[in-house]
C-alpha cells in the first residue's frame, strides 16, 4: 500500500486496468477519476470552467465506485464535459460530489464502460486500494 494517493495503469490482456489508492473512499474515487481521464488522454479546453453536483448511492463501496466513474463517462459522452477538481464527501452512505471541469478539447481513446470485473476495494494500513477494469 502507498502513503500518497495515486493511480497507475496495470497491463491487461484485452481491456484497460487501473490500480488506484488513497486514504479514504472519496480520495479513492478521485484518483480513479483522474486515472480514467489519464488513460483516455482527455484534455480540457482552456477558458470558462463548469461545475456539476452529483449525489449517488451504491449497494456497497465497489458499486459506488462504478456508478461514479460511469456517471463521469456519461457526462463526457452526452455533454462533452470532463473534470479535474473534485470535492467529494460521504453522507449517510451517499456520495455527494461537487465537480469542476471544462468541455473536452480532445481525447485519445474511448472508454466504453466501467466494469465490475474482479473489483474489490482492499483495506490496508495506509487506506484503500482497488483495481478497476475498463471496457474499451
Amino acid at each position: 500500500m502507498h502513503n500518497v494517493p495515486g493511480y497507475r495503469e496495470v497491463a491487461h490482456t484485452a481491456d484497460w486496468e487501473l490500480e488506484v489508492w488513497a486514504a479514504d473512499l472519496p480520495g479513492l474515487l478521485q484518483q480513479a477519476a483522474l486515472g480514467m481521464y489519464a488513460l483516455a488522454g482527455v484534455r480540457l479546453q482552456p477558458g470558462p470552467r463548469r461545475t456539476c453536483s452529483l449525489t449517488l448511492q451504491g449497494l456497497d463501496d465497489e458499486d459506488l465506485l462504478v456508478k461514479f466513474l460511469s456517471e463521469l463517462l456519461y457526462l463526457g459522452n452526452q455533454q462533452g464535459l470532463a473534470f479535474d477538481t473534485f470535492n467529494l464527501y460521504m453522507d449517510s452512505g451517499s456520495l455527494n460530489a461537487r465537480l469542476g471541469g471544462a468541455p473536452i478539447a480532445s481525447q485519445d481513446k474511448e472508454i466504453k464502460a466501467v466494469t465490475y470485473h474482479q473489483l474489490a476495494i482492499r483495506r490496508g494500513p495506509h487506506g484503500l486500494a482497488a483495481n478497476v477494469v475498463f471496457d474499451v
